[in-house]
Parts: C-alpha cells; sequence; structure tokens
C-alpha cells in the first residue's frame, strides 16, 4: 500500500521506504521475497551491539546511509536519494538566485561533467567549459562521488574559493580556482540583433517562469516586420517537462511535442497547444550544454521543420525524472522513463547532431543570421534539405 503523504513532482532536469520496494506491483514491478531484506536491521543490529565506539552510530544517518546505497546501486547517474539538507540545496538550485559557482553537472561516463556553465557566472568567467570533466575538487578525487555530494563540496559561502581540476575536450587539464558568488539566473533575455531585422531569444534555462518569459520576448517583437528569430538554447542544461512542452508549443503549430515511455503511464504523447505567431524562420542554437528540456524543444522543432539546428552535438540527456518527497523531508530523485522526439529518435547518451555544424573558428550567431537572410520572407515549415 502507497503512503497517501508522498507527493510527486515531474521534473525534466527533467525512494526511501524499503516496503514499497517489497510490496509495489504496479507497472510491472517484479515481486521480491519478503525475507530480502531481512539481513538489513540484522546488520544494523549488529553494529549498535558489537562495533567498538557506539557513539559514532547515529541511527537516522545509518538509515539515510542505507537508502544511499539502494539507489547508488541502480547505476544511473540521474537517480538520487536526498536527505534532508540534500533536497533543500537541490530545491535551492532550481530557484532563480543561490550562492556557489554557476554549473550544472552530471555523470558522465562514471566521470563528473559539466553540462554547461551558467552564462554570466563566476565559473564562466573563471574557464569552466561545457564537457569539462572534473577529476577533483579542492584536490579531492571525485571518483565514484554523486552529484549531490559534489554539488555540497562545490557550493558554499560567498567570497570563498573552490578550486577545481578538469579535463578539457583537449585532453588539457587544469587546476582552476574560483570565487563562489551570488549566482542569478535569468532563464529569457532578448533583443534585435541585425539592424533590427532578427529578434534573438536567450533561452537558459526551463524554469517555471520560462514559458511567460518566452512570451514576453516574443510579443516584445514586431514579429510581422521580422526576418526571423535566433533561438539560442547553448548552454541549457533543461529542467521542466511542463515548460520544454509549452516552449515549444510557441514555435511548433501542431502535432507531437514528445514522446516518453515509463513503467508505470506506458506510451504517452504531448502534443502542441498551438502557435498563435508568424512561423518565422527559425534557427535554434544547440552546443555540448544543451540538454534535456532543451534537446526536447529543440528536437520538436527539427523535426517538424519548424527551424534549423545550428552549433555543435547536444549533451544527449533523453530521460527523466520524478521527485518522490517523503514525511521525514527526505526525497528520491528517480528515473522513471525516456523520451523521443516527435519522429522517434532516442536522444540518451547520444544527442541532436545539427543540421549545421559551427566549427571553433565560426559565430554560430553569424551563421544563424545568415541562413535567416538566405530565407527572408518564408514561413516556415520549409524542407531542412533544401534550407541548409
Amino acid at each position: 500500500m502507497r503512503d497517501n503523504s508522498i507527493i510527486k513532482k515531474a521534473l525534466l532536469l527533467l525512494i526511501p521506504m524499503l516496503l514499497l520496494v517489497v510490496a509495489i506491483d504496479a507497472g510491472g514491478t517484479q515481486q521480491t521475497s519478503p525475507n530480502l531484506f531481512s539481513p538489513l536491521p540484522q546488520v544494523y543490529q549488529t553494529i549498535k551491539n558489537y562495533f567498538y565506539q557506539p557513539e559514532k552510530v547515529d541511527d537516522q544517518q545509518a538509515l539515510y546511509g542505507a537508502l544511499k546505497g539502494l539507489v547508488e546501486e541502480l547505476d544511473d547517474p540521474y537517480s538520487e536519494f536526498f536527505n534532508p539538507t540534500d533536497l533543500k540545496n537541490f530545491e535551492s538550485s532550481l530557484e532563480g538566485e543561490f550562492s556557489g559557482v554557476g554549473i550544472e553537472i552530471s555523470i558522465k561516463d562514471k566521470v563528473l561533467t559539466v553540462i554547461a556553465p551558467l552564462s554570466g557566472t563566476p565559473a564562466e568567467e573563471a574557464g569552466v567549459r561545457s564537457g569539462d570533466k572534473i577529476l577533483k575538487i579542492d584536490g579531492e578525487s571525485t571518483e565514484g562521488i554523486t552529484l549531490s555530494e559534489a554539488a555540497m563540496k562545490i557550493r558554499g559561502e560567498i567570497g570563498t574559493i573552490v578550486t577545481l581540476t578538469v579535463l578539457h575536450k583537449d585532453d588539457t587539464q587544469e587546476d582552476i580556482p574560483i570565487v563562489r558568488g551570488k549566482i542569478t539566473v535569468v532563464s529569457v533575455t532578448s533583443k534585435l540583433v541585425d539592424e533590427n531585422r532578427i529578434g534573438y531569444i536567450r533561452l537558459s534555462r526551463f524554469d517555471s517562469n520560462a514559458t511567460l518569459e518566452v512570451d514576453k520576448a516574443l510579443a516584445g517583437f514586431d514579429l510581422e516586420n521580422l526576418d526571423g528569430i535566433i533561438l539560442d538554447m547553448r548552454n541549457n542544461p533543461g529542467g521542466l517537462l511542463s515548460a520544454a512542452i509549452s516552449v515549444s508549443s510557441r514555435f511548433v503549430d501542431k502535432g507531437v511535442i514528445v514522446s516518453t515511455k515509463s513503467r508505470i503511464s506506458g506510451d504517452q504523447n504531448y502534443y502542441s497547444s498551438g502557435n498563435k505567431i508568424p512561423d518565422l524562420p527559425l534557427a535554434t542554437l544547440i552546443n555540448g550544454g544543451t540538454a534535456s528540456a532543451a534537446e526536447i524543444t529543440a528536437g520538436a522543432i527539427r523535426d517538424h521543420n519548424m527551424g534549423i539546428l545550428i552549433g555543435e552535438q547536444s549533451f544527449g540527456k533523453g530521460v527523466i525524472q520524478q521527485i518522490f518527497n517523503y514525511g521525514d523531508g527526505s526525497a528520491l530523485k528517480l528515473t522513471i522513463g525516456e523520451y523521443k522526439t516527435p519522429n522517434g529518435f532516442a536522444v540518451q547518451g547520444v544527442g541532436l547532431t545539427p543540421d549545421i555544424e559551427v566549427g571553433e573558428d565560426d559565430d554560430p550567431l553569424d551563421v544563424a543570421t545568415t541562413w535567416i537572410e538566405a530565407h527572408a520572407g518564408t514561413l516556415m515549415p520549409i524542407s531542412l534539405g533544401d534550407g541548409k
């Protein structure tokens, strides 16, 4: 029987209760022997009775440690158990303002990896790049570290220094000292470029305000007199699935935005709510820091031929997490399913390949501007094969 106090929050970014593991039968969960976990209380009681330093045994932390180990055995970089302190830190990272260095991290190929440095943050200014592998934090190896443990080590009081030892994509290793600061995340910024002929929208994050901010940006343009729009999602680490669907609907007239598959819900399609703006030529900028919800939006735009992708291969996070909260303040972030683009492409571990790949010597904004100028006066959708 499920605990009625459990609150489910859907994330894209896009737990404890051992009883759930042995009792839940929904969605094809295999039945587990009720005796399977019997050694757990036995080991705990043995420790309580025989460990030579009993003052070191904290019952609550022992429980949380066991639950963390249970989740870590899934060998899934996106699933994680949070004790109450971990959960508060995680939730604060989803807010628009916090203290730290300003990077989104993940575990990729079992190595702590930078998805993206957030724009204008100490990490970006210090030289941290998308795709950097973080080998050490303040001299301590990150081998086997969890995301919450890494976040705790990297974040800290404003004005203090943390040193990250990183391996760049060119195989050069560097110690990067970063002064922690106040991180303010602005999900959307916009302006006019190319002599006011092109609307530029920088979408940094798919938070709860992203759709409203994109709507404000679009409303601020004289769309009838523009040649096109640039949607810049470089170094966008993702966020909420709901935000990805609603933002995508601003650029996709109709049809499937994303398809998901999970054990509980099965196959589900999420559809566009309808686009009410002119279908101007749309150039979407992506790179190795474009992940998760940002890949959903980029994939939907491209699969419906509503815009072209310009830049670099995206990160490749094609799975969905859900948060399960518990009465003691702890929670589980669990991967519950995967998603595919409207044309059925699985993003996980692969990423999206741009229609126009931009090398190090080229400016993606210049490439986007040139493409839009070449298609001024044309309404989407157009065949991308003819549009490159």
